[in-house]
């Protein structure tokens, strides 16, 4: 599975524009044993980030307990036309990142 991002091509200056956010990932919690009863290390992602024209729109941390592929929702306002850029970081300090782009006219 991709990771997936909702976000609408263009907006109206001042919408709420809404972001869905779907991300690839097992989130292993480090408590589950495989076949032979060994446990499986823990391998989770830490952190998410969201800007907004280079100003920081959203943050969440993660815990061992959040499921794999991890979904989430948030707003912001529009103002301007610019970038949105995603990033999210793993336990071992390991970044993805993805841009897109929104029109505000």
């Amino acid at each position: 599975m991709a990771t997936m991002i909702g976000l609408p091509k263009s907006a109206k200056p001042g919408d709420i524009v809404e972001v869905k956010l779907l991300l690839a990932h097992p989130m292993e919690s480090g408590f589950r044993g495989d076949f032979d009863g060994n446990k499986i290390p823990r391998d989770i992602i830490t952190e998410v980030r969201c800007l907004y024209l280079d100003e920081l729109v959203f943050r969440a941390e993660f815990f061992p307990a959040v499921a794999a592929n991890p979904f989430l929702g948030f707003t912001f306002r529009a103002v301007k036309s610019g970038s949105v850029a995603f990033t999210w970081t793993d336990m071992d300090g390991n970044e993805s990142h993805e841009v897109r782009e929104i029109t505000v006219e």
